[in-house]
């Protein structure tokens, strides 16, 4: 169960993990990390909060979602898989700054880090009944069972152990529409 300290890289997108340097940074509310600018609307409330799960040198920790020198959010686990009845299970946590929404970096990012995974893992994600698009990214991603909910009323969404990241093994949505270009 062992995943990897390197960063992770799609066809448009790299996930490092947060250096003690990066969460500095973000508790500090400063606007430039280790890969260089941040975008400006980062970190978010939610990557603030995320930066208490840091711990020096853990693969399952938060990481930057980043396209070219800009991050545009964060995504990691809630820790290791943890062992129970059945296959060992972790949960995944992820964000974009808004700017950055529709245009398939979460999808890009949840796939890119879900196929890092050994295959016995089920992932879970606890998601908020009315966000539409975070549904359709764990959906594309293989989240296939509904557990229930949180006591907050978030809906807990399962990936099966063994289930492929995406739609198709390989495959990396993209995004983008109309003319819009995507944040840098």
């Amino acid at each position: 169960m062992v995943l990897s300290l390197a960063a992770i890289r799609t066809e448009r997108l790299v996930l490092p993990l947060w250096t003690a340097a990066d969460v500095a940074a973000i508790r500090a509310g400063s606007r430039t990390g280790f890969l260089g600018a941040w975008h400006p609307d980062f970190p978010r409330p939610d990557d603030v909060a995320a930066a208490s799960l840091w711990r020096e040198g853990d693969p399952w920790g938060p990481r930057s979602i980043a396209r070219g020198v800009t991050v545009l959010g964060s995504i990691g686990f809630f820790g290791p898989p943890e062992a129970g009845d059945g296959p060992a299970e972790v949960e995944v946590g992820y964000g974009l700054v808004r700017e950055a929404w529709g245009w398939g970096f979460a999808t890009e990012a949840l796939q890119g880090l879900l196929a890092e995974l050994e295959p016995g893992i089920a992932v879970r994600a606890s998601i908020r009944p009315e966000n539409a698009a975070s549904l359709r990214v764990v959906a594309k991603c293989g989240f296939t069972r509904l557990r229930g909910t949180t006591e907050d009323g978030e809906l807990v969404m399962v990936r099966p152990a063994g289930e492929a990241a995406g739609e198709a093994a390989g495959e990396i949505a993209g995004g983008g529409a109309g003319d819009r270009r995507p944040p840098a």
